[in-house]
């Protein structure tokens, strides 16, 4: 699979990832996602795809001391970035599909926004459900279609009319479990039965348009994609295009959907 469809990015773009992206889109749901799996004081859990950790330190405030997390990603550029944020978590370099950790150590397994980016999704559903104990959560979030964040449906649009079908193809990627139906069959095919899904509605919000382009180009696999000069054209033209987006005070704000789905091991 080729770097854009599964999310890898270098360090350098995972700390833009981290200090624009976390706030923007990811923060929101790190509650949310704690809360689904019924994290308590304790617990054992892992977070699967972890990134730059944003869930994962969540997580670590829910267990307390006496809790353990442990952050698994296969990508070094942002567990540099997770390591630096939260030395004491266990931090884990591996894929989902190959989870290096016995079977049934956890209470909770969780994995934020990283799902549609897996080489096989099925095979590492079945790893997260693997590591969990009888009765524990998995949880899982996947972004709905791109057309339930307007924001991002039209920023797709220009990027098409500017540079081409991969560099829109790239901002599409993350939605592409969007459709219940395709997702929910994800599920049942790793034998998960009991799956739930909950369609919650948020928020994405950046400082102004430019900001937003910096998120979106420099924090992601569109840096490799993008020059200078191209992202200032691209600045330019989005100024105009996403005007919809901006309040009197030059802030973006547009909003999103997102999938939560809920399993207890059996």
């Amino acid at each position: 699979m080729h770097d854009t469809a599964k999310g890898q990015i270098d360090q350098a773009a995972a700390e833009v990832y981290d200090e624009y992206f976390v706030p923007a889109l990811f923060q929101e749901w790190a509650p949310q996602m704690a809360d689904a799996a019924a994290i308590r004081a304790g617990q054992r859990v892992i977070d699967v795809a972890c990134g730059t950790g944003v869930l994962a330190r969540e997580l670590m405030e829910r267990v307390g001391a006496k809790g353990t997390v442990v952050g698994l990603d296969p990508n070094p550029g942002m567990l540099a970035v997770a390591r630096r944020k939260a030395p004491t978590l266990e931090w884990r370099e591996a894929p989902a599909e190959a989870i290096p950790l016995g079977d049934g150590l956890f209470h909770a397994a969780l994995s934020q926004f990283g799902l549609m980016f897996f080489d096989d999704q099925v095979k590492a559903i079945r790893e997260m459900m693997r590591v969990t104990k009888r009765r524990g959560h998995v949880v899982v979030s996947v972004w709905d279609t791109i057309e339930a964040s307007p924001g991002y449906a039209k920023l797709a649009a220009l990027l098409h009319r500017l540079f081409g079908a991969e560099a829109s193809a790239a901002l599409r990627a993350p939605y592409c479990l969007g459709d219940t139906k395709d997702l929910m069959a994800l599920f049942e095919k790793a034998g998960v039965a009991n799956a739930k899904i909950e369609t919650r509605a948020g928020t994405a919000r950046f400082n102004s348009i430019r900001w937003w382009m910096k998120t979106d180009v420099r924090g992601w696999t569109l840096s490799d994609m993008i020059d200078d000069a191209q992202f200032e054209r691209l600045v330019f033209e989005a100024e105009e295009e996403l005007k919809e987006f901006t309040t009197p005070h030059g802030n973006v704000a547009f909003p999103t959907s997102v999938h939560i789905v809920k399993a207890v091991k059996s």
